[in-house]
């Protein structure tokens, strides 16, 4: 029989990420959802055996759903390369849409169409917590992503990636364009 337990590491770092981003210390948000402070630092450090009722108290002392602390962590970058993707094409017309990145609940957006030339890179201070960007090249070449982990792009690439962290945008060839697509939570 498999084990079906999540990975501890998951759901420890979903803890420290959610409660630094509501800025509690672990007192308070065992305080808040009725649990001792030993019990939520083990967890904190990926040992003990969280129960159910445990992660659900945590997650209403956080304001998260349930499935926030339990849901395998995402890659801070996602790349979809042109010609890639779930794709559905047009009974009436040549035309194929391609689905990059369904929107969530609540979500805002600002669109943004950037030209840019090679030089320079253009370094962005992190955005308002929670917020994600996507960015979609049209022409050219581009390097972009999180410091660290920069990728490069050219024409019909996508990629999405965390703006609330130190990022950045070097166009790599002259006439480069892209689309950045800024969501905010």
């Amino acid at each position: 029989m498999a084990d079906s337990r999540l990975p501890l590491e998951w759901i420890a770092a979903s803890l420290r990420r959610e409660r630094t981003r509501v800025g509690l210390s672990l007192s308070e948000l065992a305080k808040r959802a009725g649990i001792a402070k030993s019990t939520l630092s083990q967890l904190e450090a990926a040992s003990g055996n969280p129960s159910v009722e445990t992660l659900w108290a945590l997650g209403v002392a956080l304001g998260v759903p349930f499935s926030v602390l339990v849901e395998p962590p995402s890659p801070s970058v996602q790349v979809v390369r042109a010609g890639q993707g779930p794709s559905v094409a047009s009974e009436q017309a040549n035309y194929v849409g391609t689905l990059l990145s369904s929107s969530p609940p609540g979500a805002r957006r600002d669109i943004y169409r950037v030209a840019a030339e090679p030089g320079a890179a253009r370094d962005s201070e992190p955005h308002i917590p929670g917020s994600v960007e996507h960015l979609i090249v049209a022409t050219g070449r581009v390097k972009a992503g999180p410091a660290g982990e920069e990728v490069e792009l050219g024409p019909g690439d996508y990629m999405t990636y965390r703006g609330d962290v130190p990022h950045s945008y070097e166009a790599l060839a002259p006439g480069t364009a892209f689309v950045l697509v800024m969501q905010h939570r």
